[in-house]
């Protein structure tokens, strides 16, 4: 296909996924307009090549995709039919590509409520962190319409190393994603308690992380969090409250499900103390330094 045939988009949300996937999607020569509530942000995306747009409505004018790269459900409805939102201006028969982690029923929903009006809803979240997203090698859990996975999927192709294709209706790709953070979401609360326990006994943290890392009790997030603990840089990645809120929706869907999951219950209260504690917005390994307050612990970078 030539570039001029390329279908043009936009991306909502320029954060630290949002920036780099819609630099993956220039990269491969598509037309892409970005926008986000921070003004310099979309200065930046402008000075690297890209298109900006003051509004959601503006941005997905002239858009065939809209893929949308916000924190929650209802950013994401915001930006569907709240004031300046996209369905206002979004042509007939484009996809919206919704990116935020969600419960499976507010996906459907919206969903519904968007393909009533004659565009198309791609439910896609997202795994792999912002340097994967910046390299269009993100892992991309859709579930939605054969017509919208064939509108959205040169955009996705350019964004992800990995796409699953999980059903035909919304919901299915947030239900995995659901899965996903339950487990992400407990590996980086007991990573956080077994770094500091460790450091507690008086080991040497580094030769601990060398060890676990080579050996059964090893997790990706242990890995790529714990390198953020070692050197005391708590500069967020990935906020605890994003998994206060994953969490959360993992909670009430088990609830209504009548599942116990006691697991994931007790990594909540971990990420709900870090939040309390002052670190909402602090990187999620910030659990290793509740921890280490709570028991009088040091841990590097830490006063003492």
């Amino acid at each position: 296909m030539p570039e001029s045939a390329k279908p043009r988009v936009a991306v909502i949300g320029l954060g630290s996924m949002g920036f780099g996937m819609a630099t993956s999607l220039r990269r491969a020569g598509f037309d892409v307009t970005g926008c986000d509530v921070s003004g310099d942000t979309v200065k930046r995306f402008v000075a690297d090549g890209g298109h900006g747009a003051e509004t959601p409505a503006k941005a997905a004018k002239t858009a065939d995709i809209v893929v949308s790269v916000v924190v929650n459900a209802a950013q994401t409805e915001a930006i569907l039919f709240g004031a300046d939102g996209v369905a206002e201006t979004l042509g007939k028969g484009a996809v919206f590509v919704s990116s935020a982690t969600m419960d499976p029923e507010v996906a459907r929903r919206l969903a519904k409520q968007l393909e009533a009006t004659g565009r198309h809803y791609l439910d896609a979240p997202i795994s792999g962190g912002a340097q994967r997203a910046a390299q269009g090698e993100l892992t991309i859990l859709a579930s939605g319409s054969p017509a919208a996975f064939a509108r959205a999927r040169p955009a996705l192709d350019a964004m992800a190393a990995k796409l699953y294709e999980l059903g035909d209706a919304a919901g299915q790709g947030a239900a995995f994603k659901m899965i996903n953070q339950l487990l992400a979401g407990v590996h980086i609360a007991v990573a956080s308690e077994a770094i500091t326990f460790a450091a507690r006994q008086g080991l040497d943290i580094r030769k601990v992380y060398e060890v676990i890392t080579a050996s059964a009790g090893n997790s990706w997030m242990f890995e790529n969090r714990m390198p953020h603990v070692l050197d005391g840089d708590y500069a967020p990645r990935s906020a605890v409250e994003i998994f206060v809120k994953d969490l959360g929706i993992i909670q009430d869907m088990a609830r209504s499900a009548r599942f116990p999951v006691p697991v994931a219950a007790a990594a909540l209260q971990m990420f709900l103390m870090t939040a309390a504690s002052g670190m909402g917005r602090d990187d999620d390994a910030s659990v290793a330094r509740m921890y280490a307050k709570v028991t009088g612990t040091h841990l590097p970078g830490e006063p003492k």
